[in-house]
């Protein structure tokens, strides 16, 4: 998993429990890294693949960019097509969208929490720790009871894809002017029991608690003492690792956040200082310099943006460009969602320690709570005798964008149809955003700025700190790089 290319410098990757490739170049000094690089190695090409179809094409392509957000790029999108358009999908249509996309949302959460993040404790390097011998039976790689748990209460969860698109990954039911599956009487009931279902197993899991008692946490003190006497599930063993390791002294970047808005009315905006700002998306911009693709004389914004892969670049050491909002690098996940939205706990995180590697994982449980009450109160206004779709049209010319978020961040597709063909397709991923490469500022990415200053012991070939900031971002190099 790691070589040592000289003694102040060391490359871990490929990573293992990461969807895709991920390299990480990282150079050493006093038992700590000093400047890392990230690389994504594999170039996929997605955006070139799209051009020169038909713009109904995106909804059979840009799903299978990735098989654990799927949803959320046909989020993105019918959202650009039917901006393109126009177009104004029923209330109906609006809710069910959103209930797969956030129950998509929920599976990833709980999957990046018991099969990506945890497992790491549970390695020989932790043995002497009083909390091993419970983390190593609940979280072991493939084995612990916790694991096999989640991955089945996250396959009852996707039930709710079943009925509502007929399959998951890669659904057709998203299409512009609403669903292409009207729901009747029972379906609703049966959503409204699946999702009880995995709320129950939220509460005996991973919280141990009613969810109204997780959601009930606003301040530092309450979430000490949820970690020091709170109920024995997984949520208060993660609490304990994190203070016992120090976790919230491991990870943190720029501190600068932004988030594209979870659902209906949530506003996209930034938030740094305790101080929420709004999002220019003219501002958004992508840089070459260190990407090994061509444009490198300049940033372009997504509209006026180019994918064309330069394989022979000496400068770019990775296939990831490097986004910039207003000249300057944000972070994107859960946690700029929690922070965007004004979640007092998340927001006492953040200004006591920054972005790191417990306030990531903190916001990530806490979404999880706070989604499932979202996802019921959503069900229960569906109206099964309304309208679920409309008649949309799509012009020959034009441009438009589509936004979501995605389980790590925020998720942008820019489109341009020229004679009613693509002519031109940008996407830009939450990874895109947290793995991005230097700028020509040289400025690093969130990641390579959050791994400055990661302590790294004699002789450690695979970094046990490198490791929990690395994965504390959920990465997914796969839609990285389309």
């Amino acid at each position: 998993m790691s070589e040592t290319e000289s003694p102040g410098r060391l490359i871990v990757g490929p990573f293992n429990r990461v969807e895709g490739d991920l390299e990480v170049q990282l150079e050493l000094g006093a038992g700590q890294v000093t400047s890392a690089r990230v690389n994504s190695p594999l170039f996929r090409g997605f955006e070139r693949i799209l051009e020169g179809r038909g713009p109904l094409d995106a909804l059979v392509i840009v799903p299978r960019i990735c098989g654990i957000c799927s949803v959320s790029q046909s989020m993105a999108a019918v959202s650009a097509l039917e901006a393109l358009a126009g177009a104004a999908p029923p209330p109906n249509a609006v809710i069910a969208r959103e209930i797969m996309r956030a129950v998509e949302n929920l599976g990833d959460h709980l999957t990046h929490f018991h099969v990506f993040f945890m497992p790491d404790f549970a390695r020989a390097a932790y043995a002497g720790r009083p909390w091993f011998p419970l983390v190593e039976e609940r979280f072991k790689a493939a084995a612990g009871s916790a694991v096999r748990e989640a991955v089945a209460a996250r396959a009852g969860l996707f039930h709710v894809f079943g009925i509502m698109g007929g399959k998951w990954p890669h659904t057709l039911t998203i299409q512009p002017g609403g669903v292409a599956r009207a729901l009747d009487a029972r379906d609703k009931v049966r959503l409204g029991a699946i999702i009880t279902a995995f709320r129950h197993y939220l509460e005996r899991s991973l919280f141990g608690a009613p969810l109204e008692a997780v959601l009930a946490l606003s301040d530092l003190e309450a979430l000490d003492a949820w970690r020091a006497r709170g109920p024995a599930g997984n949520f208060r063993l993660f609490l304990e690792i994190a203070h016992d390791l120090g976790l919230r002294g491991l990870g943190r970047a720029f501190d600068r956040f932004l988030s594209y808005g979870a659902g209906p009315g949530a506003g996209a905006g930034t938030w740094r200082d305790g101080a929420g700002g709004d999002l220019d998306f003219g501002r958004i911009a992508e840089d070459h310099s260190f990407a090994r693709m061509t444009g490198r004389d300049r940033r372009h914004h997504p509209f006026d943006g180019s994918t064309e892969p330069d394989g022979a670049d000496e400068a770019g050491y990775s296939w990831c460009k490097a986004p910039r909002l207003g000249g300057l690098p944000f972070e994107t996940g859960a946690i700029a969602r929690r922070l965007v939205a004004g979640d007092p706990l998340v927001e006492a995180l953040a200004l006591r320690d920054g972005g790191n590697v417990e306030s990531r994982v903190i916001a990530r449980l806490l979404e999880l709570a706070r989604e499932v009450e979202r996802i019921g109160s959503l069900v229960r206004q569906l109206e099964v005798k309304g309208d679920w779709h409309v008649e949309t049209r799509l012009p020959d010319e034009g441009r438009a964008l589509g936004v979501t978020e995605a389980a790590r961040g925020a998720l942008g597709h820019w489109l341009r149809v020229e004679g009613g063909r693509i002519a031109a397709y940008q996407i830009i991923a939450p990874t895109t955003w947290n793995f991005s490469p230097r700028d020509s500022d040289g400025v690093p990415g969130p990641l390579e700025k959050a791994l400055e200053g990661t302590p790294v012991a004699d002789g450690e070939r695979v970094p046990a700190a490198v490791q929990h900031v690395v994965r504390s971002f959920d990465p997914c190099m796969v839609c990285t790089v389309h």
